[in-house]
């Protein structure tokens, strides 16, 4: 009989543990990257060499006085002016030494009425109690109050020592000067305009529904600068 000879039998491939500790030591790697990194930056957040730190070190607010007001606050308006500053120099070009600065200044004027001076015979009221005359002051105008938030620099041209000196400068950038010019332009704006006429009519107003309200049925007002 012939025998069949049979083919040895392949074993199978064994998976290295070789492969399978590569893919952990990478993967570890990359953990231990991964955890260097967010230390590293956590840790120059809090270590910044460059960062700075704002202390507020204002002292107390003291009440120095107190007054009672007697007047009435009748009116406001609101201004815009755009300032347009230039300073030359005599001699020199505008490119090596001059300035020209918009600023744009944004504020209130408040009218009112004061009540603290009114005259003994300031009101004069009829023995039956029926009729009133009261003499008023005109209308006074405040000093214009700027909105900061409002108010800025627009647009703004400098020579080139004017810029050097700037950047020498304590106090760069200064913009007193921009405001305090900004507040005469917005009181003469406000001293032309018909704020004090509708500050003294409202005034008026306000004290004709106060006064019906008493019970006087004949209500009269006057000014002290007529005659």
């Amino acid at each position: 009989m012939n025998r069949q000879t049979r083919a040895p039998l392949t074993e199978p491939t064994p998976v290295t543990r070789t492969s399978r500790r590569g893919w952990r030591r990478l993967a570890a790697a990359l953990f231990v990257t991964l955890l260097l990194v967010v230390g590293a930056r956590l840790a120059w957040s809090w270590l910044d060499p460059f960062g700075e730190t704002t202390i507020d070190r204002t002292q107390p607010v003291l009440l120095q006085s107190i007054h009672n007001l007697s007047r009435f606050e009748a009116a406001t308006g609101n201004f815009q002016v755009v300032v347009d500053l230039e300073k030359d120099a005599d001699f020199l070009p505008d490119a090596i030494k001059g300035t020209r600065t918009l600023f744009v200044g944004a504020g209130n004027v408040d009218a009112y009425v004061e009540f603290g001076d009114l005259d003994k015979d300031a009101i004069t009221v009829s023995p039956d109690r029926t009729s009133v005359t009261v003499r008023l002051p005109r209308a006074q105008l405040e000093k214009p109050n700027l909105d900061n938030k409002r108010s800025y620099v627009y647009h703004q041209e400098r020579g080139i020592l004017d810029r050097v000196g700037e950047f020498l400068s304590d106090a760069p950038g200064n913009q007193q000067e921009l405001y305090i010019l900004a507040e005469q332009k917005i009181t003469e704006a406000a001293t032309t305009s018909d704020l004090r006429a509708r500050a003294d009519a409202n005034t008026k107003s306000m004290l004709e529904n106060m006064l019906k309200a008493l019970g006087f049925t004949k209500i009269t007002i006057t000014y002290t600068d007529e005659p």
